[in-house]
């Protein structure tokens, strides 16, 4: 599982959703833990032993280096939603600039409903690394694989790490495509009743 951690990350660089030292990853364990990135560590040069594990409480229970400062923020949704295996925190620019102007990513791509379940939200703003950032995620995402965080970035969540990398990418896509929608005058929603239709399908995959 570490080496899948360390995969990801290297992933998350190469597309182009994290720099440097911003974002996170955490998967679940089985026995009541998470595994989750270190705090200050680049990811191109992050190893599986840099690696921490805390259990639900943030208490570290493997691992010399502190867990990410947004651990609050992972550990609300494995707290909160039992079916949720993996957390990705990320910084992508166009997810990033609809975060910072305060508007969600329409429903517009049959695809993004199939796997993100609906129009991503925005949490209300709060300092990063908070307990109160992590309630105001939590609260908009019972029902979507993914929530912006208010002038900051985006957060995904899904049953394992494969797929919670993959909402991560297909937000980023997605918010892409509207934004050259806006720039063109508009963006179409996809009608009420797919969206309806998709978004259960969505639900269904993510309790499998």
């Amino acid at each position: 599982m570490k080496a899948e951690i360390v995969a990801y990350a290297n992933r998350m660089i190469e597309a182009g959703l994290i720099e440097g030292t911003a974002g996170n990853i955490s998967v679940r364990l089985g026995d009541a833990r998470v595994c989750i990135t270190p705090s200050g560590v680049e990811y191109g040069s992050v190893t599986e032993g840099d690696l921490p594990v805390v259990d639900l409480d943030g208490k570290v229970i493997e691992g010399d280096l502190r867990p990410s400062s947004e651990m609050e923020l992972h550990l609300a949704c494995y707290r909160e939603f039992q079916e949720v295996g993996a957390v990705i925190h990320s910084h992508p620019i166009y997810a990033s600039m609809f975060a910072a102007a305060g508007m969600p990513i329409p429903a517009c791509l049959d695809e993004f409903i199939l796997y993100v379940g609906g129009e991503v939200g925005i949490a209300a703003y709060a300092p990063s690394g908070s307990k109160e950032l992590a309630q105001n995620s939590v609260s908009k995402l019972a029902d979507r694989g993914a929530v912006l965080l208010a002038n900051h970035g985006m957060v995904a969540i899904a049953p394992d790490l494969k797929r919670a990398f993959h909402i991560t990418a297909l937000v980023e896509r997605t918010a892409q495509v509207a934004w050259g929608a806006l720039q063109l005058g508009r963006v179409v929603d996809v009608p009420e009743a797919v969206l309806s239709r998709f978004g259960a399908v969505y639900r269904r995959r993510r309790l499998a």
